[in-house]
């Protein structure tokens, strides 16, 4: 399956109302910590019922958190097939850069007559590998500077 990612870019009156609405989603996730699999959405004028997975709601925490910041947002299925263009989108790099990583086997994917597919868990996956890999480098640099008195 390839997926059309179109992300959503915030306004400013959708940074304001995220904003709100997260302080919101946050709060009840904080006091809600061990309720259910299930939230129950409440209209306050007709008084319809929503029943959600609170993965979902806990998913939206994370998509309101970046509107927020004025930050686009896009739901990508994980497992959903991008293009290689795609990809290279998503991870913020060159696609020839990202061709790299594929056959050099940082990324799976997997090839549909000429044109390479490669499913977005395994993109993802390679993305919190690569902040934890950039996060301890960081890490590194910053105790060397205090031990050589720079910071």
């Amino acid at each position: 399956m390839t997926l059309a990612v179109s992300p959503v870019t915030p306004d400013p009156q959708s940074v304001e109302v995220a904003a709100e609405a997260l302080t919101r989603v946050q709060a009840y996730l904080r006091t809600h910590e061990d309720a259910a699999a299930t939230v129950q959405l409440v209209e306050d004028g007709a008084g319809d019922t929503l029943v959600v997975p609170r993965g979902a709601i806990e998913l939206l925490a994370r998509v309101l958190a970046h509107m927020a910041n004025g930050h686009s947002v896009s739901v990508v299925p994980a497992h959903a097939e991008l293009t290689t263009q795609q990809a290279a989108e998503l991870l913020n790099v060159s696609r020839p850069y990202l061709i790299g990583l594929l056959e050099s086997g940082e990324i799976q994917f997997r090839k549909v007559g000429t044109h390479r597919r490669v499913l977005a868990g395994s993109l993802l996956a390679y993305k919190h590998r690569d902040d934890a890999r950039r996060r301890a480098a960081a890490d590194e640099l910053t105790q060397l500077a205090q031990e050589m008195d720079l910071a």
